[in-house]
């Protein structure tokens, strides 16, 4: 999917991997351990807070190849970071709370720029891991 407009679901991943980052980035500071980025479990975890769903392996990896094609997030295997990009446009989005967040990104990245369409690949095996471990953090309430 190259250019077009930005869907909901884009707006969604992205705040949910905004939200993943920053609780990963305090945990690692507090156990005073290298900041890695958010797993896809911690994105999954972030997304259920949000909208009370789980997204998708096929949203999740179509959003997730749009926003790290319009360089606004960084993919590696199954870890996400917000990148230098991505941090600019959530740090001058009007603020109005996260229960108006996704919205609002969604018209910021309406804005700012066109998806990008980057070669990553979510296969079934990393997703439902991903899941198995969102469940089991569930599980044991954490």
């Amino acid at each position: 999917m190259g250019a077009g407009t930005w869907q909901w679901n884009d707006a969604w991943i992205f705040v949910s991997a905004v939200i993943a980052e920053r609780l990963e980035r305090d945990r690692a500071q507090h156990a005073a351990l290298p900041m890695a980025g958010a797993s896809l479990a911690d994105v999954l975890a972030a997304a259920d807070f949000l909208h009370h769903s789980v997204p998708g392996r096929a949203e999740l990896e179509g959003s997730m190849r749009r926003l790290a094609g319009a360089g606004l997030l960084v993919v590696e295997d199954d870890l996400v970071e917000v990148a230098p990009a991505g941090e600019q446009l959530w740090r001058g989005r009007p603020f109005s709370g996260l229960s108006s967040a996704v919205m609002t990104l969604q018209t910021q990245l309406n804005r700012a720029s066109e998806p990008g369409d980057f070669d990553w690949t979510l296969d079934d095996q990393t997703y439902n891991a991903a899941v198995r471990e969102y469940r089991h953090r569930l599980a044991d309430d954490r």
